[in-house]
């Protein structure tokens, strides 16, 4: 496609918007064949725009665009519909999954499987759910992040290989006490998690579970999320997430 090439009709999530000049807004949209866009909604802050209410998070739209530069000119979108938006808990996730693909995405690259992924989540975490206490919610929604977190590490190419040891190409055992250095990988542990290692300790069946994408155990879910933290903290550098320290703030979620 050439740069100045009209796209219409192409499936996308807003992800984050900022004003633009007086009455306009930059939009960080999520399409599924062209991966992240920033779009200009001219007018869109105008209380008659059309766009006014489409330019939201989470709004399954089809977008329509067109221009040269890196910062595209939006004319046209429309709500799609079919998708319930998510409530609380599953809002503040949904937050973070679209303050990871933020960060995390570069303009321009084409991820469609990360969007089916990105779109199937976001069913999941509005959906209903079978849990009777906090306790259960929260291991819920734990599941749901953890899995998009590696999914979308590997699907930019810096995913991680959890069944064998970095250095040997063992494969790791159960029982055994390992560190996860984000540059290499699986180190084994000969006196236990405090030796000296630099890395994330992690117990062998934690990254067992990893590499078959199980979550059920409650040690997976915590030792899982410090080191999805650990990986994403070396992928993205020095600057924080927001929304993760709000979700550790409000449900605790990313402690």
């Amino acid at each position: 496609m050439s740069a100045d090439a009209r796209v219409n009709n192409e499936p996308g999530f807003v992800l984050h918007t900022y004003p633009f000049k007086e009455t306009s807004v930059v939009a960080e949209v999520f399409t599924r064949d062209h991966g992240r866009v920033a779009l200009i909604a001219r007018g869109a802050r105008r209380p008659t725009s059309t766009l006014r209410g489409l330019m939201q998070p989470f709004t399954p739209l089809l977008l329509s665009w067109f221009g040269k530069s890196e910062l595209k000119t939006l004319h046209a979108a429309e709500w799609q519909g079919g998708l319930k938006a998510p409530e609380g808990r599953a809002l503040m996730c949904g937050f973070y999954l679209n303050e990871l693909l933020l960060r995390l995405l570069a303009r321009g690259d084409a991820h469609e499987t990360l969007y089916d992924r990105y779109l199937a989540t976001l069913e999941q975490l509005a959906g209903e759910h079978d849990c009777s206490s906090d306790q259960e919610r929260t291991a819920y929604f734990e599941r749901i992040l953890r899995r998009f977190e590696k999914n979308l590490l590997g699907e930019i190419g810096y995913g991680a290989t959890f069944d064998v040891e970095a250095d040997s190409g063992a494969t790791i055992q159960a029982q055994a006490r390992y560190v996860f250095q984000p540059e290499r990988g699986a180190l084994r542990t000969l006196d236990g998690p405090e030796a000296g290692q630099p890395g994330c300790p992690v117990s062998g069946q934690t990254l067992i579970d990893l590499a078959g994408d199980r979550f059920e155990r409650p040690t997976t879910l915590v030792e899982a999320k410090a080191l999805m933290r650990t990986l994403i903290n070396h992928t993205l550098g020095a600057k924080p997430l927001y929304t993760r320290q709000l979700l550790r703030d409000l449900t605790e979620l990313t402690q």
